[in-house]
């Protein structure tokens, strides 16, 4: 529910405030989510090579993750 709501207003703005023709509109405010979606997958790459290219940090996020799922 509150994912739609969250997906309607950014179409909203999207057809609201973006610049150019009623498709570019139209396939800007449908398409928001991907930007977002982005910058969380090349996150998430980032900390895997680092974790791959330095073996201690890769140990204390694996540490960090146990102890996250233990204690949760």
């Amino acid at each position: 529910m509150w994912l739609g709501a969250i997906y309607a207003v950014g179409v909203a703005i999207g057809l609201v405030a973006t610049d150019g023709g009623p498709a570019a509109r139209a396939g800007l405010a449908l398409a928001w989510p991907l930007g977002p979606l982005a910058f969380v997958a090349t996150i998430v790459g980032l900390i895997v090579v680092a974790a791959i290219a330095f073996p201690t940090f890769g140990l204390v996020l694996a540490a960090a993750a146990a102890a996250a799922f233990w204690f949760r």
